[in-house]
């Protein structure tokens, strides 16, 4: 992937790894549009950054993500660059989760983390299979790998859009678009509420080991915990993913 003279557009880019992504490729002299579902969050990006571009959508309404699509290619014909990164995590217990009355609450897990990205990418894959040059980034987890058991949906969903994102890149292996996968091991962020990942790693380190990870070339990405997870043995995935559970069971009993 160049790394500069791109338009891109980022889900989930008013805070967190999606805004650090978006302030470095503007750094290095990128177009780039950020989009979610709060129009404050956004302004407050962008009164960080001025140069950024913003667009409100919730991701969660299929009429919404057609017209993004729409405005950006109409609006930016020059966009070339996908990064799928919003995405919500909840912890819960299976047992006693009140499924039968707030199944809505659980879903719209399955359709920011899951859904939105598909149809997304689904979307401008023909449309970037015309440009000289075109990446669709797939930010997912390094829990696509190992699964953190206190976040099932949140595992499962970063593990079927791992298995996506595989399929995507050998489709697309024959036009001008490149597939990246990026897999995060857990990032000082607000992702599932403010405090949960403090002990994550630094935004900022993370971000530079993307970008070193971008520079190489690479087509999946890890950092810190979660490079080692991207190529576990099946054996030592069931290890660590009970390791984990055993850890923080207690946050959801």
């Amino acid at each position: 992937m160049k790394l500069s003279g791109n338009t891109l557009l980022i889900t989930g880019g008013g805070s967190g790894i999606g805004l650090a992504m978006a302030e470095r490729f503007i750094r290095m002299g990128n177009t780039v549009i950020i989009t979610g579902r709060r129009e404050e969050v956004l302004q407050a990006a962008q009164d960080k950054i001025p140069e950024l571009i913003t667009r409100v959508c919730d991701l969660k309404v299929e009429s919404e993500r057609l017209g993004l699509f729409d405005w950006v290619t109409a609006s930016y014909p020059g966009v070339n660059v996908l990064v799928n990164n919003a995405g919500i995590q909840q912890r819960f217990n299976v047992q006693t989760a009140d499924v039968k009355n707030h199944w809505a609450d659980f879903n719209q897990e399955i359709i920011t983390n899951l859904e939105a990205p598909l149809h997304l990418a689904m979307l401008f894959a023909p449309f970037f299979a015309s440009q000289e040059a075109a990446t669709i980034i797939n930010v997912t987890s390094g829990l696509a790998f190992t699964p953190f058991a206190i976040a099932p949906v949140y595992s499962a969903t970063k593990a079927a859009l791992h298995s996506f994102t595989m399929s995507l890149r050998l489709q697309l292996s024959g036009t001008s678009v490149e597939v990246i996968e990026i897999a995060p091991p857990a990032v000082n962020t607000d992702l599932g509420g403010s405090g949960l990942h403090v002990q994550g790693e630094p935004l900022a380190a993370f971000t530079d080991g993307i970008f070193q990870g971008l520079t190489e070339g690479l087509q999946e990405i890890g950092y810190g915990s979660s490079v080692e997870r991207l190529r576990m043995s099946r054996d030592r995935i069931d290890e660590y993913a009970a390791q984990m559970y055993e850890a923080t069971r207690s946050y959801i009993e």
